[in-house]
């Protein structure tokens, strides 16, 4: 698959990118183009491994190791290689709906389960993936494709984020009628309002929105299912209803001075910040501004590095990052070997433009906020701090340990919690009589993603738990197969 010396022959080569100075003026993507030439010789890398883990898709110390929706990522590889772009789209799109998604803001596990990573680095899997669907798309090659009968039966989708839209393309598919509901005012869930603009343009989105509904999948926005739709509605109106509503509680930090203003969870600015810029390009200001303040995002994963970003495109100050945990190796530790997904210390993006605007990674490990402090007006000036130590104890558990005469206080007139997220909210659940597990996700064994409510499924955060846009995928189109299942005995779907 590929060239058989390609990995001996070649290095590994990713995408320019815009100055991070520069590209902190704007929100759009920032990712440049590979010439074709440059992407055959990637694909080149492509080793014949004889087992290869990049789409192998599985759970490993409780991370994800390969590609959890099974892309064909050597078959594909090669036919780049060769310059079959067409072939390659259609391998693609066997295993993944939303390549143009998955490409862009996947954190590729594929890339860190790749054998050339055993000794070299990997092969840019994710870049190639992105260059195939754009490149379909460019050439007209991705059109709507409707099935060819309908069944008659009705399914209702509850959530239009990657799991969501990707049960719904596979029940269309399948020839049902499909109605997605969507609380937001636009179609896209996570996608469209959880990801910043520079990360996922939201062009690309509603694109594939849109090319759904020419297919007849039905969108029903401005719609909350448990609020002002009844959710008892659904189990008279449809013969099956798949809930895919995300985890979007927040964790929050239940401290002195939490109450004080300019504290928001992660989601909140987020979502403000995509909402105005695709309303108005901000000039409504129906949003949180980090402009000209000394921003302190507490959380140090995706959604931490996402309001970095924004708030270094908003003109702040300064910003620092939280992290908890300590610093990651520069390599894999001993007790991290391949193919599991690498924990290793890198800069984001976010971080990237923040070290560019102020001189250094804006990330702190190690530390604990004990207290939030206001000033008269009763807005957060500043944060009380300690640094911690992870130590086992009686018990043989980890927890922190605080550090003495490590208190410091940070200045702050804007605070982001990005600590993760707790699970789904409650409405539709409710209404509809759901079971949760131990963890408050709608219960429901993995591989059946059936409730114990009859004809009622679910998938993705709202089963599992926060993930990765490809477990949502993932579990989006196993569930349209039980669906499927469910309502005409038998499925062809994959």
């Amino acid at each position: 698959m590929g060239k058989p010396t390609g990995f001996i022959e070649y290095k590994r080569e990713v995408p320019a990118e815009d100055d991070p100075l520069v590209r902190i003026g704007h929100y759009n993507e920032f990712h440049r183009h590979m010439p074709e030439e440059k992407l055959q010789t990637q694909g080149a890398r492509c080793m014949d491994c004889g087992i290869p883990f990049c789409h192998t898709g599985k759970l490993i110390s409780g991370m994800a190791a390969g590609c959890p929706i099974n892309n064909l990522i050597p078959e594909w590889n090669d036919l780049v290689y060769r310059g079959h772009w067409r072939e390659a789209l259609d391998r693609l799109h066997k295993t993944n709906n939303f390549p143009e998604f998955t490409g862009r803001v996947c954190p590729a596990p594929c890339e860190g389960s790749c054998t050339v990573g055993l000794n070299d680095k990997a092969v840019t899997i994710k870049t190639i993936e992105r260059a195939i669907v754009d490149k379909g798309f460019d050439e007209g090659w991705i059109v709507p494709q409707p099935p060819s009968s309908r069944t008659g039966k009705k399914v209702a989708v509850v959530g239009s984020g990657p799991s969501g839209l990707a049960c719904a393309a596979q029940l269309n598919k399948a020839g049902h009628l499909v109605t997605v509901f969507e609380r937001a005012d636009r179609v896209g869930g996570l996608l469209m309002y959880g990801i910043p603009n520079m990360k996922l343009d939201k062009k690309v989105v509603q694109r594939r929105v849109d090319l759904m509904a020419a297919e007849g999948v039905t969108f029903r926005t401005n719609t909350e299912v448990g609020v002002n739709y009844p959710a008892e509605n659904l189990l008279k109106e449809f013969d099956a209803v798949v809930l895919c509503g995300g985890a979007t509680n927040g964790r929050d930090l239940k401290i002195k001075g939490r109450e004080l203003k300019g504290i928001h969870l992660a989601m909140e600015f987020l979502r403000k910040n995509t909402k105005s810029l695709l309303d108005s390009n901000h000039e409504d200001g129906e949003y949180i501004s980090a402009a000209g303040k000394d921003v302190v995002v507490i959380g140090g994963g995706d959604t931490g590095t996402d309001c970095v970003g924004t708030s270094m495109r908003h003109g702040c100050s300064n910003v620092t990052q939280f992290e908890i945990m300590p610093k990651p190796p520069e390599s894999r530790a001993a007790n991290n070997p391949w193919p599991e997904w690498p924990k290793v210390y890198k800069m984001d993006y976010g971080q990237e433009e923040a070290a560019a605007k102020f001189g250094g990674d804006p990330r702190q490990y190690l530390i604990n906020t004990k207290k939030f402090v206001g000033d008269e007006n009763g807005h957060v000036k500043e944060l009380h701090t300690v640094l911690i130590e992870w130590k086992k104890d009686e018990n043989g558990r980890f927890g922190p340990v605080e550090v003495p005469g490590s208190e410091r206080v940070i200045p702050a007139q804007l605070v982001l919690l990005a600590m993760g997220f707790l699970g789904p909210e409650n409405a539709v659940l409710a209404g509809l009589g759901v079971e949760r597990d131990e963890r408050s996700n709608a219960k429901a064994e993995y591989g059946k993603f059936a409730t114990n409510v009859p004809g009622v499924f679910t998938a993705g955060d709202m089963r599992r738990g926060q993930s990765l846009v490809v477990w949502a995928i993932n579990e989006g189109r196993e569930a349209a197969r039980e669906c499927d299942k469910f309502l005409m005995g038998a499925s062809n779907l994959p």
